[in-house]
């Protein structure tokens, strides 16, 4: 029996499909902040998403795991809750990978001097 070979690059690939289309959906529910902080971190995930490439598998799982946190957190219509969730979940994993450049922006409970203003 053969096995398909999927190496790192179909899942950025698939990864990038999941945030694109995921910010499809919110460009239609979302207006002004909400959708400013949406597009921040869909942004945010594919320059994560493009520095993990070939990094880790630890790391790429990190990475997966805020693309469908995000993809969950977002969905679900609770907007606040879920935009500050995620953003919880993408600002852990930049600073977890050493990048608080990438993080969304100040959440509570995070040290606000790592992370630049949105």
């Amino acid at each position: 029996m053969t096995g398909i070979e999927r190496g790192a690059q179909h899942d950025c690939d698939v990864l990038l499909r999941l945030v694109d289309s995921q910010l499809a959906v919110l460009r239609a529910r979302y207006r002004g902040e909400e959708l400013a902080l949406a597009e921040r971190a869909a942004r945010i995930l594919r320059e994560l998403i493009a520095a993990t490439a070939h990094a880790s598998a630890a790391d790429r799982a990190r990475v997966r795991a805020a693309v469908h946190y995000f993809l969950l957190r977002e969905g679900r219509g609770r907007r606040a809750d879920g935009s500050l969730a995620s953003q919880r979940m993408i600002n852990d994993v930049a600073l977890w990978l050493g990048r608080p450049d990438l993080a969304v922006g100040t959440t509570p409970g995070t040290d606000s001097s790592l992370l630049p203003a949105v």
